[in-house]
């Protein structure tokens, strides 16, 4: 990319309009958007979330379980704001194609201004640096003006930062002037680019600067555990900008071969940065956005659950052996060997057990809670080690099975479904403990997808211990009319055991595929997007809204009987549900075509990403 100079430095004019705009609410900053607006930047070990006026409003460092440092998402305080001095503009944006690269536009009344946002890659855990080029791609000749606020406020807001410091700035690095320091909450901060701020009192910084036409300013801004902070060039944009379009080049595979490419390409991105490099997966950036208004379903995503994690590594290996691949193949069998029979359906990003739920008394997003922690944590959950199986089957296609550690994780979790199959168990949803059908046929599916892959003599007992859960599943679960049902003691439908007859549990031609297909189309799906079951009498629209996953699961189940036309419509109905910067979230509402849940959903993009491959076949 071809620059000119860096923009001029800020008038007092400029600076005092800033503040008098914010005094006056100008910057909106205290009004939510709905959750289809905002776009995501993810290095792995932490995202962020962005509105469409440039504000940064959510942020927790230094990882994903940390406390937020940006936290006005869910009703807390702390934001990052770099947008337009006028408040008349309107506001747009794309990802640079395959990256978390964010480029956001600005049209205002006489000039047009691009931010482009992501945090730098390679991360690391213990620091995140945070990268925004603000340039006038069209301005009067006397410039025109961008407003900055820098509000960090560690756990959540629970602590200010330090009265920042300006210091020398660091020779060769591009900047001019002056690099701002504070440090509290165990954190120390580094901002670069803009020496003109003002410091308030409760440790903000706050600026205006001018930009003439083509002119374009950096802002680096270091977060780090203190222990962690320091090195001579993290501050050099140019030299983060670089390595951080290098990897994202390397990073994300060509998918032009695939069913809508250009979305599997922004999934990969997605996943990769929602993955750790210690191998563990968030499963969402946020906490506590709402399902649905007021029903109380608003829980903590930024834990890494096996199940969701497998779903990944099985898009990933249904199309290559690629990266994430093997990050997810290790950190997996990591938590197989160490609990064996124990196994947790979810852990940190770095294999920690998951914290209680607690709250965080703010005032959350509207229509949601302020919860962090998680009581999956402690569940037993039998279908995770089903999806366990059914990634080694996936990863052996890739010579993954061919590791010691890897082949004795997947007898583990042989020996785990044996000791526990027949145990009552909270399920793929995580509700009371019952005999869930789901978990039964995700287990078969797992065993005889990984008997496929053993010498004949050790795949026996897998197909063994396979025919007889079958046996037994359909002895309780087959209702009469043969249709699967939900449970032991529950005849009513559950649109989550598409998955595992679309991925083999039972051959392509046994009726009860087709028959549980027309049921779930029949009695839980709307306007081609599927929910996950009936909660109640009321309409399904009314209690939650349509599971993205459960629509994917519909495409994979169909393409699975041979029915290519049924599953590129129930896929291009899922792809349609997202919002302007081409995320999707858990739940779709389909009466008000809005994203319901925490953003963004790591299994929708994998489903996504799994079935662009297979569909294109």
């Amino acid at each position: 990319m071809t620059h000119q100079a860096p923009g001029r430095a800020n008038t007092s004019e400029a600076a005092e309009a800033v503040d008098t705009a914010d005094a006056a609410g100008g910057t909106d900053s205290q009004m939510p958007w709905a959750l289809r607006d905002y776009a995501f930047l993810g290095d792995g070990e932490r995202g962020a979330l962005m509105s469409p006026r440039g504000e940064i409003v959510w942020l927790c460092a230094p990882r994903w379980d940390s406390g937020a440092v940006f936290s006005q998402l869910i009703g807390g305080v702390g934001q990052y704001v770099v947008r337009p001095q006028d408040n008349w503009h309107v506001a747009g944006g794309s990802y640079e194609d395959g990256s978390l690269i964010r480029v956001s536009r600005w049209v205002t009344a006489d000039a047009l201004i691009e931010c482009r946002d992501a945090l730098a890659l390679p991360a690391e855990p213990g620091r995140l640096v945070l990268l925004r080029k603000v340039r006038a791609e069209r301005a009067p000749a006397g410039g025109t003006g961008v407003r900055v606020l820098l509000d960090p406020r560690p756990g959540f807001g629970a602590t200010r930062m330090s009265a920042p410091r300006s210091e020398p700035g660091e020779s060769g690095t591009g900047h001019r002037g002056a690099v701002w320091t504070s440090t509290g909450g165990g954190l120390r901060l580094r901002w670069a680019g803009v020496p003109e701020a003002e410091p308030g009192d409760d440790g903000s910084l706050r600026a205006g600067f001018t930009l003439r036409p083509g002119e374009w300013r950096d802002l680096v801004l270091e977060i780090a555990v203190e222990e962690a902070a320091g090195g001579a060039d993290i501050l050099d944009p140019g030299r983060l900008w670089a390595r951080t379009e290098r990897h994202w080049r390397q990073f994300v595979p060509d998918c032009s071969g695939l069913l809508a490419p250009r979305d599997a390409r922004q999934a990969y991105a997605v996943l990769g940065g929602l993955t750790s490099t210690a191998g563990g997966m968030a499963a969402a950036a946020t906490t506590s956005l709402p399902e649905h208004a007021g029903e109380g379903r608003n829980y903590d995503y930024r834990y890494a659950w096996l199940r969701d994690q497998c779903y990944m590594g099985i898009a990933v290996a249904a199309h290559g052996p690629h990266t994430l691949l093997e990050r997810t193949v290790g950190f997996v069998t990591d938590r197989v060997l160490e609990a064996g029979d124990e196994l947790r359906p979810a852990y940190t990003v770095t294999g920690e057990h998951v914290p209680a739920e607690r709250s965080l008394r703010l005032r959350g997003y509207p229509g949601g809670s302020d919860r962090v922690g998680n009581h999956a944590g402690s569940q037993f959950q039998l279908d995770t080690y089903g999806e366990v199986l059914q990634l080694y089957a996936a990863a052996a296609r890739h010579g993954h099975l061919e590791d010691p550690r890897v082949r004795r994780a997947a007898h583990t979790a042989v020996t785990a479904v044996e000791h526990n199959w027949q145990r009552p168990e909270a399920g793929l949803w995580e509700l009371e403990e019952r005999w869930w059908t789901h978990s039964r046929l995700s287990v078969v599916t797992g065993l005889r997808a990984l008997a496929e892959h053993l010498p004949e003599k050790e795949a026996r007992h897998p197909r063994a211990l396979a025919d007889t859960v079958l046996a037994e599943t359909r002895r309780r679960c087959l209702r009469p009319d043969g249709v699967w049902a939900r449970a032991a003691d529950d005849p009513t439908l559950d649109a989550a055991l598409l998955l595992p007859l679309a991925r083999g549990c039972l051959p392509p031609g046994d009726p009860s595929t087709g028959r549980l297909l027309a049921a779930v189309e029949r009695e839980l799906s709307e306007d081609g997007f599927v929910y996950r079951f009936r909660h109640d009498e009321r309409p399904l629209s009314d209690a939650e809204g349509a599971f993205l996953l459960c629509g994917f699961m519909m495409a994979l189940a169909a393409w699975h009987q041979g029915d290519t036309t049924a599953a590129v419509r129930w896929f291009e109905r899922q792809r349609s549900a997202y919002g302007p910067p081409g995320l999707y979230a858990e739940e779709f509402d389909v009466v008000q075509r809005q994203l319901r849940g925490n953003l963004p959903q790591a299994f929708v993009h994998a489903l996504l990403l799994e079935n662009g491959v297979r569909l294109a076949r």
